[in-house]
């Protein structure tokens, strides 16, 4: 029988692989592409037509195309080309990138910071820097993989616990002893949002290191879009924030804020900052007019939001079960992969294209399609979002995922609109 892995190999001469890796290769093939998937791919569906309502962006302020930050940047690609390329450890004096991490710091309400090549080598390079063999460093369940990633690189001991859990990480920690905790400030995979008063109290409490990643905050919360961190005053009880700056920056890049003596240190000890190249001037520049953009997106900021929680609180009307997202990060958790392909196509069909995501990006079979919301969204097409979820329900089995059974019993004291009772109605046959 011809598999998906035999269909790919062509005519052209090519090195073999020794078993040790074909190996590997063909069981990809084999029990993903073939048994799970059918022969298909979980994350090519259909091409999206000219009218489509593309949710699969973290361009959460809908700034990609302003022209503030195109025209900065055509300028300097034009003035400076791709500039010099060498490592970050080279740069000193009156230079773009050296100002723009002292301006986004700033910005930040932090003492320094560093820019680095994206959001996941900041988190490997951080945890590297602050952690050893003999560290123990507690990761939320949910925690972005760079974050997992930086403390394998580190060779320090990963502690899990229960997610946006205080009471499990207290216990963690008086097992384990003082360490780094690591937690999202709103988890890329449901939009869930850290209690982080709670868990900065817990990390004074038994003087851990207090990691906070803002990448799908910073921009879109706090004042001017600071975050989170800053929202809620805690700038001064987190010793790190990360984030990466293709979010709601709409660039390429990751940045560390950190105290003033850190960030050379930083520079001078991370892998990532000691062997990769700085960013390019074109970059640079563009970063710096999102900045400015983002500092005086306030009603952006506040359509993004009213956009995310109406529509989730349609979606909750009509039987979904958000998993406790409250930003705009919207996930439909369907369960298996296969249940996932047919809810992506359902709605590929009418026209919206969201995220897949499954392991290793979830837990085993809790695949699921994220909506990123943004603010350019108009009242009809969030309509058309809810006109087509309503509709699929049947066509999913949404009464037999097993986020929708997680849900239990409603409290009776819940008033539910007609809508709701409709539902309810049609889950139940």
């Amino acid at each position: 029988m011809k598999t998906a892995f035999d269909s790919l190999k062509k005519n052209q001469p090519s090195p073999s692989l020794p078993a040790f890796v074909a190996s590997r290769v063909e069981q990809y093939y084999r029990e993903r592409v073939t048994d799970t998937w059918g022969g298909g791919h979980i994350m090519r569906g259909r091409i999206p037509g000219a009218d489509a309502l593309h949710l699969s962006s973290n361009d959460y302020l809908a700034i990609a195309r302003h022209p503030d930050i195109i025209r900065s940047m055509g300028r300097t690609l034009r003035s400076d080309g791709n500039g010099l390329l060498m490592s970050g450890i080279f740069l000193h004096g009156d230079c773009p990138q050296l100002k723009f991490e002292n301006r986004l710091s700033t910005f930040m309400r932090a003492e320094a910071g560093v820019l680095c090549q994206s959001g996941y080598t900041a988190n490997i390079g951080l945890i590297q820097s602050i952690a050893s063999a003999r560290t123990p460093v507690y990761v939320d369940m949910m925690a972005h993989m760079s974050l997992w990633e930086g403390i394998r690189s580190a060779g320090a001991i990963p502690i899990p616990f229960r997610h946006n859990d205080t009471a499990h990480l207290e216990q963690q920690i008086v097992r384990y002893g003082q360490g780094v905790v690591l937690v999202d400030s709103i988890y890329s995979t449901n939009g869930s949002v850290c209690p982080l008063v709670a868990f900065a109290d817990v990390c004074e409490t038994h003087e851990c290191v207090f990691v906070v990643d803002e990448s799908h905050s910073l921009g879109t919360h706090g004042p001017r879009g600071a975050g989170l961190v800053v929202e809620l005053g805690l700038e001064s009880r987190v010793a790190f924030r990360t984030a990466s700056l293709a979010k709601a920056f709409v660039g390429r890049a990751g940045f560390i804020t950190c105290p003033a003596a850190f960030q050379e240190y930083f520079k001078f000890e991370s892998n990532p900052a000691i062997f990769s190249s700085t960013l390019l001037p074109h970059e640079i520049s563009g970063l710096d007019a999102a900045l400015s953009v983002i500092e005086g997106a306030g009603r952006r900021r506040t359509r993004l939001a009213s956009n995310a929680a109406w529509l989730g609180e349609r979606l909750r009307e009509l039987g979904y079960n958000l998993n406790a997202g409250e930003s705009q990060i919207i996930a439909l958790e369907a369960g298996t992969e296969q249940r996932t392909i047919v809810l992506r196509d359902a709605l590929e069909s009418r026209g919206i294209f969201g995220s897949v995501f499954c392991a290793p990006a979830t837990a085993r079979n809790r695949a699921l399609i994220r909506l990123s919301i943004h603010a350019a969204l108009t009242d009809a097409q969030i309509e058309k979002i809810v006109s087509v979820c309503r509709d699929i329900r049947g066509e999913v089995e949404l009464d037999r995922w097993p986020s929708t059974r997680r849900l239990g019993d409603r409290p009776s004291s819940r008033k539910h609109s007609h809508e709701q009772s409709t539902a309810d109605s049609a889950l139940a046959v």
